[in-house]
């Protein structure tokens, strides 16, 4: 059960390295007013999503204590940032206070992930 709950870890960073990353390549047209969500974004929010779900069964199922407080905060910042992408995907240009907000809500996601014991 250690292998397959380490492989989905690593999965669940991928997944924060896709949305992180895909903010990160669009911090300078975010300065200028033309960042837009990239399917990475979408992809990366997604994976976060179900890796993260799985994780927290396959540390139940292997009698490991889980921290629903924090499982359920965590899902509330994701399932924002997953609907601010997702409503938003297809548009040329996202407000840069949006599209900070979805950059600062990740990394609070994974502060809270670092943090929170």
């Amino acid at each position: 059960m250690d292998v397959l709950i380490n492989v989905f870890v690593g999965l669940h960073i991928i997944g924060i390295a896709s949305l992180l990353g895909g903010f990160l390549t669009q911090m300078k047209a975010m300065g200028a007013g033309t960042a837009r969500f990239t399917p990475a974004m979408l992809h990366g929010a997604l994976t976060m999503l179900v890796t993260g779900v799985l994780l927290v069964g396959f540390n139940e199922m292997d009698g490991s204590p889980v921290n629903n407080v924090k499982v359920g905060v965590k899902l509330a910042v994701l399932f924002v940032i997953l609907a601010l992408v997702y409503v938003k995907r297809d548009e040329e240009r996202v407000e840069k206070a949006l599209f900070g907000a979805v950059g600062g809500l990740t990394v609070v996601n994974i502060f809270i992930a670092v943090l929170w014991h």
